[in-house]
């Protein structure tokens, strides 16, 4: 056997993902907030890029600022480097594609369903990338809840005594804590540094609802003392405000809040011993223990509701983020016209007239490459925005015509619809159509709604023969159970054979389910329910 050398050709095709595309993938996926955080930061890292104000563009981009940046712009080997559309490297694959701004940026963000589009050429959203489980929503890009104050946005003017207060009067006030709210009234309760220390320990042991969550023995061991003077102190901290507060069980912390209101007397302790049987609304046997009527157990019920069972809620409120839809439905006389909220589109511009001027004075090579690089980044980030708000307009405008019987005449007509549906006849990959309508809103007259809501899977078939969405079939059920007579409570037996008298063939496990998933009671429960308030 002889050895020797040999040569072999083999060729194979692979997908490489630059930087740039991940980020137009990102881009896609981001909510409204997420968007917004990403371009602050954008904009803080790279000078040429500026914020587009209300009343248009900056007094930088201008026909001649561009020109002037262009005739600017060339590299050390004599080449021209163009600012405007053909700025983009021609070796990079993402830049390929993506398609050439128009020279305004007021272009239309609204069309009528039923007019022509124009098919999308970015090679970015054909891109093909597995989801994972958490593909509905990126982190957070650094931000933080209630980030600090912004100094440059609270403060306009030159820096004087007067701008200072102006950002002081912009800062919220601080919330009271739980902690110091009772600490101001242990303060005043106990005088004695025993006691103190008690009622602070108890105080850090309070869980989320106000309850005390620790043994009131492991307290006693750490801090030396006997179990008498323990409860002495937790008895003493119960009268403090918010009623119901150190409260160790369900039971103990709404009987504090009714011995609050003196009405704990002995048929209402019997009811708060006997919780389990009120969930489960077994009211014939909870009239036995409590021995009173139907009309005074009606009462006790109603007076145990308004109680709250969790005392700290009122302190550890959350700030929450109002939802904006990202996509606005009107009616019009032509028919559904869809419209992309401006506010969630933030629009940047590339400020030409700085790029030119600083590109004059550059010194060195590093300098132009430095300036080059962020000039090529600044319109590349431009027309990706302006790529993804063309996105998620066409699939917004398909999904309002796919499901223009929902417009009309609500939940009970929503179809069956998959991203498949959608992502064919937008000429995009499903993952795009996955991507586009994550964490997206889309509003009307009926409401707000998540644009993932419009995808249903199809169960059993309506009068017509055609598939009925799954969504659809749980709002009627809802609704036979809304309008059922308290003489008539039905069945899931007896809601399966309605639906079938209306061609919606389902099981009654399915019904089951589904009716779990609204937190409906079953049959047995509505009953007893609304024979209690008959």
């Amino acid at each position: 056997m002889v050895l020797g050398p040999r040569l072999d050709l083999r060729q194979s095709q692979s997908l490489v993902m630059t930087p740039q595309l991940q980020v137009a993938i990102k881009l896609l996926r981001m909510s409204n907030v997420e968007l917004i955080e990403f371009i602050e930061q954008e904009i803080e890292q790279n000078p040429l890029l500026e914020r587009e104000e209300a009343e248009g563009r900056f007094e930088g981009d201008t026909p001649e600022a561009r020109e002037a940046a262009i005739a600017s712009d060339s590299n050390d080997d004599g080449t021209e480097f163009d600012g405007d559309a053909d700025a983009l490297p021609p070796e990079d694959p993402a830049y390929d594609d993506i398609e050439t701004l128009p020279d305004s940026a007021d272009h239309a963000t609204s069309k009528a369903i039923g007019e022509d589009d124009r098919s999308l050429d970015t090679d970015f959203e054909n891109v093909y990338e597995p989801e994972s489980a958490s593909d509905g929503a990126e982190p957070d890009a650094g931000g933080e809840e209630g980030g600090g104050l912004n100094l440059t946005t609270a403060s306009t003017g030159g820096g004087g005594f007067d701008d200072d207060l102006s950002v002081l009067e912009n800062v919220p006030a601080e919330a009271t804590t739980l902690r110091d709210h009772l600490i101001g009234q242990v303060n005043i309760e106990f005088d004695n540094h025993v006691d103190l220390m008690i009622a602070d320990r108890l105080i850090d042991i309070l869980d989320d609802n106000g309850w005390l969550s620790g043994e009131l023995e492991t307290i006693a061991v750490a801090l030396g003392c006997n179990i008498e003077r323990i409860e002495e102190t937790l008895a003493r901290c119960q009268q403090l405000d918010p009623p119901g507060i150190f409260g160790r069980t369900l039971a103990e912390c709404l009987a504090l809040q009714l011995r609050e209101k003196d009405r704990l007397d002995p048929a209402m302790e019997a009811l708060l011993k006997n919780l389990e049987l009120l969930g489960k609304r077994e009211f014939a046997r909870l009239r036995r223990i409590c021995g009173v009527d139907n009309e005074d157990l009606t009462q006790m019920v109603a007076e145990i509701k308004a109680l709250n069972p969790r005392p700290a809620s009122d302190f550890n409120r959350e700030v929450l983020q109002p939802v904006v839809p990202d996509v606005f439905v009107r009616r019009t006389k032509e028919g559904w016209a869809v419209e992309l909220n401006s506010d969630t589109m933030p629009r940047v511009l590339v400020n030409n007239r700085y790029y030119a001027t600083i590109r004059r004075h550059a010194r060195s090579k590093e300098d132009m490459e430095f300036l080059s690089d962020r000039f090529q980044s600044a319109n590349w980030l431009v027309r990706a925005l302006h790529q993804r708000a063309e996105t998620i307009l066409k699939v917004a405008s398909e999904l309002v015509t796919q499901q223009e019987a929902f417009f009309e005449g609500g939940v009970e007509f929503l179809k069956p619809l998959t991203l498949r549906d959608v992502a064919g006849e937008v000429s995009v990959h499903e993952s795009t159509v996955s991507r586009v309508t994550s964490n997206k809103y889309l509003g009307f007259s009926r409401g707000i709604f998540e644009m993932r809501y419009f995808f249903n899977s199809a169960i059993g078939q309506n009068e017509a023969g055609e598939p009925r969405s799954a969504e659809s079939i749980r709002f009627r059920i809802k609704s036979l159970i809304d309008r059922e007579a308290p003489e008539s409570i039905l069945s899931d037996d007896r809601i399966v054979g309605i639906l079938r008298e209306e061609g919606i063939d389902i099981a009654r496990r399915t019904v089951a389910k589904y009716r779990d998933a609204m937190h409906i009671p079953s049959s047995v429960q509505r009953r007893r329910e609304k024979a209690l308030h008959a």
